[in-house]
């Protein structure tokens, strides 16, 4: 475990549970996990899956997989990156992880706490491929517009429209499921690049509502969190009925 996050992630492990829940990092969005079994049943794992994890260990963050919905890694506040890390070799297999999960998810978004790593790191993307899976008439709807990968560290938002626009969102830590969601109509975000440079961007529509999206994960926030509960939905529900 690297010494970039293999502290944080020791403070991360103190708010699984409630007697931590006033220690480690700062909570928001949600409670402490309750001691009633909200973790679920117990696991069994096959042999072989058995046998593998004996030899090979636990993985470790960042992960190559998306944290799911109940991972303490969703729920903390990410630490800012230390100047002094910025450009490090850490920092660069972080990023390089964020990039290649989020390509290979097919999504236009994914945040450090989301490959379980407690940092203010995220990674957008809205490649041309990507964008015309959408029809037309969505597109023009929803105000969607590509733009190409953008890596950011520690960075902060600021609100330039203050309209409210509700549309469906999803989350590759909360798959199959999408809810309608009110978002900001334009934003700047400012932060650094992974070399340290300064960036600062500004975003209407549909970027914004992403940009939003991955900043409320570096807080510990979910979509489900800010949803309008009544419009929660499974994808798949058509198919189960059919």
């Amino acid at each position: 475990m690297g010494r970039l996050w293999g502290g944080l992630l020791q403070r991360l492990r103190g708010v699984a549970g409630p007697a931590s829940a006033g220690r480690g990092l700062a909570r928001a969005c949600s409670s402490a996990a309750a001691a009633d079994g909200l973790e679920g049943p117990a696991r069994t794992r096959s042999y072989w899956k058995y046998v593998r994890r004996l030899v090979r260990g636990a993985p470790q963050p960042p992960y190559r997989h998306v944290c799911q919905v109940g991972d303490p890694a969703l729920r903390a506040v990410a630490a800012p990156v230390e100047p002094a890390q910025l450009a490090g070799p850490e920092l660069q297999r972080l990023v390089q992880r964020l990039v290649q999960v989020m390509r290979r998810r097919r999504c236009v978004g994914l945040s450090a706490p989301q490959l379980g790593v407690p940092l203010q790191v995220l990674a957008l993307e809205l490649p041309e491929a990507l964008l015309h899976v959408c029809a037309p008439r969505l597109r023009e709807r929803r105000q969607m517009e590509s733009f190409p990968l953008r890596v950011l560290v520690n960075p902060s938002l600021r609100v330039l429209d203050n309209r409210l626009v509700t549309f469906p969102e999803g989350c590759e830590s909360l798959p199959g499921f999408l809810a309608c969601v009110p978002r900001f109509q334009a934003v700047q975000i400012s932060g650094l690049d992974p070399t340290g440079e300064q960036v600062v961007w500004s975003a209407s529509g549909w970027t914004a509502r992403i940009i939003q999206h991955e900043m409320d994960h570096l807080q510990g926030c979910l979509f489900i969190d800010k949803m309008d509960s009544r419009t929660f939905t499974n994808v798949h529900w058509m198919e189960v009925n059919d």
